[in-house]
């Protein structure tokens, strides 16, 4: 995939439900929580690494001692430098406190009992501390006080915004975390005023009535008074300065979560294997959150599962197992393996079967469970090949013709290095052109010029940047007598706007080589006559508009669209022959057929704001570009 598409964020969350003491005679530490949350958030670096940020409280704190703890960071090392700063500030607070078991619990800084992490990628193109998560709510109340974070972008911000405006608020910043913040802020001190109520009536009387609060403040209200509003792919991650913890998925089931607790822990993270492997879990042992559902963890402890909102689709985001999820996990290996094992006859056709003078290989790194799907695929198909021989004989086999049946094998080789990473100080055209050209680097001498096809299966086609500056120009240098490009997912045609960094249509490969085809033809009528209906289905409700943009595609198959792909990647001078094998909208289904959200590929959006945005992505194209 192209190194410029950014990954959706982590989370990761941690209750202890046992006194810090229990953690340090049992594991040697009272900072158990702590160092577990720090391997959540190293094991899931990949999620992002444009920032990161923790969270911690601390239950059963006196009045005028800290009990909310937050650091955040930016940068690739922003983890390191969070839990630095936590660290030394500890160390601080052991000068006066002692280090022992009966520290002194009131003043230890991150010696708290909720820890919340988070990974950050920008998908809006806003950078800066402030934008960093999680996000802090101050008041003197602890009920009140609301720390968050999630995966999450949501498409209909500025519904959003203007209900705050007419409910009398002034949000500061217009993002959709800053406004989520708000809103359920708003909401939490609804829910606390009404616990304030319930104190009052059962003849409570001041710090009585704090107490009734905090032990009795429902996180399932606030998040159903403030999320059944939202359009979005989303896991929303919190705590509160009395003790709550929640972390709520989307109702479409886009964004994913998995979580565990046992009667020392509840944890949460984006993915599976980040909580088998720092936690010695099995698979079994770990729950998936559920489409609409939240989980909440009380003040005492008490961890359930509450449905907040009803499920509205079954648009689990594939594009997590093809790409941005680890593939450590076993479901994710297995697709990932099949997704290259079905693209086999697609590709044998590419070589005319010439199985004897092919070389099969990888772009690093990502691709490379899909790399050994297809040696699979293809390993099957020679088997094949050698039993119809054998039995084609008709009799036993001598020791020569065995030997010459066997000897058929599938060649695979490590052709592709990535070498240096580009440097952006230079930024001159040429000097920087030049430089992305030797991003990677070829295995000299591993096939053999002018006889070999060489094929190269990498996750995904995005913009083609890479391939065309890059890999193309790389991979001629062995002079092989054909390359076949492969992704083992379908074209991206679309936008993506739940947290994946592929906002503009101009911007992929596959809709630059659709246009390019329809000026080739004559028909840019079909380019206004899309621009139109885009603007004409933009006047409608939101629940009402249909994707006008799917209409470009239609005048061309998918072996069209590629061929044009080839011709624009192509790097000048090159003349080594070019095919380009894209995965099926079927075989996609296939491999995964658990993770139904397709929208990049298919443009069928699971919520009514992506449809709106995919159209105004159009609108925007033509009148930026096209006109």
């Amino acid at each position: 995939m192209d190194n410029n598409i950014h990954e959706d964020c982590g989370v990761a969350m941690i209750r202890l439900l046992k006194p810090l003491s229990y953690y340090q005679q049992k594991y040697g530490t009272w900072m158990y929580g702590l160092n577990k949350l720090y391997l959540m958030m190293e094991k899931q670096h990949n999620r992002g690494q444009e920032g990161a940020g923790l969270a911690s409280v601390k239950l059963h704190t006196q009045p005028g001692h800290e009990y909310m703890f937050r650091e955040r960071a930016e940068g690739s090392s922003a983890i390191t430098e969070i839990m630095g700063s936590a660290r030394k500030q500890i160390e601080e607070a052991r000068r006066f406190c002692g280090d022992s078991t009966d520290f002194d619990y009131q003043e230890m800084p991150f010696a708290g009992e909720l820890y919340m992490g988070h990974l950050r990628y920008s998908t809006t193109g806003k950078s800066g501390l402030k934008y960093v998560h999680p996000f802090l709510r101050r008041n003197n109340w602890k009920a009140k006080n609301l720390c968050l974070c999630g995966n999450y972008n949501m498409t209909n911000v500025e519904d959003i915004f203007q209900k705050l405006i007419k409910q009398g608020q002034c949000p500061r910043i217009y993002s959709d975390s800053y406004i989520m913040m708000e809103a359920m802020g708003h909401r939490l001190d609804r829910e606390v005023e009404r616990n304030f109520v319930e104190a009052q009536q059962k003849g409570l009387e001041n710090d009585a009535i704090t107490e009734y609060i905090d032990q009795h403040v429902l996180m399932e209200n606030v998040l159903k008074t403030t999320m059944a509003d939202f359009d979005g792919g989303y896991v929303v991650c919190g705590l509160t300065g009395s003790g709550e913890m929640f972390s709520m998925r989307d109702p479409w089931g886009i964004r994913p979560a998995f979580y565990y607790k046992n009667d020392e822990i509840v944890i949460l993270a984006s993915e599976r294997p980040v909580l088998q492997t720092t936690f010695d879990l099995e698979y079994e042992d770990i729950q998936e959150l559920q489409p609409g559902c939240a989980l909440l963890v009380r003040s005492n402890g008490e961890a359930v599962v509450k449905r907040i909102l009803e499920q509205r689709g079954d648009y689990a985001c594939s594009f997590e197992r093809i790409y941005f999820s680890r593939g450590s996990d076993q479901d994710i290996y297995n697709e990932r393996k099949k997704l290259g094992e079905q693209l086999t006859p697609q590709v044998l056709k590419t070589i005319d079967n010439d199985i004897a003078h092919t070389v099969f290989s990888f772009i690093p790194n990502t691709a490379e469970v899909a790399f050994y799907g297809l040696l699979r695929g293809f390993k099957h198909y020679v088997n094949e090949q050698k039993i119809k021989r054998i039995e084609a004989l008709g009799r036993i086999p001598t020791h020569a013709e065995l030997e010459d049946i066997l000897h058929d094998y599938v060649r695979s080789e490590k052709v592709a290095w990535k070498d240096i990473k580009l440097r952006t100080f230079i930024t001159e055209g040429n000097a920087r052109n030049d430089l992305a050209a030797h991003v990677y680097d070829v295995a000299y001498g591993s096939i053999q010029p002018g006889v070999d096809n060489l094929v190269i299966i990498d996750d995904s086609i995005v913009r083609g940047t890479t391939l065309k500056e890059s890999i193309l120009h790389i991979l001629d240098r062995l002079h092989p007598k054909k390359i076949v490009m492969v992704s083992s997912a379908p074209q991206i045609r679309y936008p993506d706007y739940y947290g994946i960094d592929m906002p503009r249509l101009e911007e992929f490969c596959v809709f630059q080589a659709t246009v390019a085809l329809l000026k080739d033809k004559g028909m840019e009528h079909v380019i206004t006559d899309t621009y139109e209906a885009c603007k004409a289905e933009l006047e409608k409700p939101v629940g009402e508009m249909r994707n006008c943009v799917r209409d470009v595609y239609e005048p061309f198959t998918v072996e069209e669209i590629n061929c044009k792909i080839v011709e624009m990647l192509r790097p000048e001078g090159m003349t080594t022959p070019i095919e380009i094998v894209f995965q099926s909208i079927d075989g996609l289904h296939s491999a995964i057929p658990n993770h139904k959200g397709d929208w990049y590929f298919t443009g069928h959006f699971p919520t009514p704001g992506g449809t709106r945005l995919c159209n105004q992505a159009f609108v925007n194209y033509v009148e930026r570009v096209w006109k």
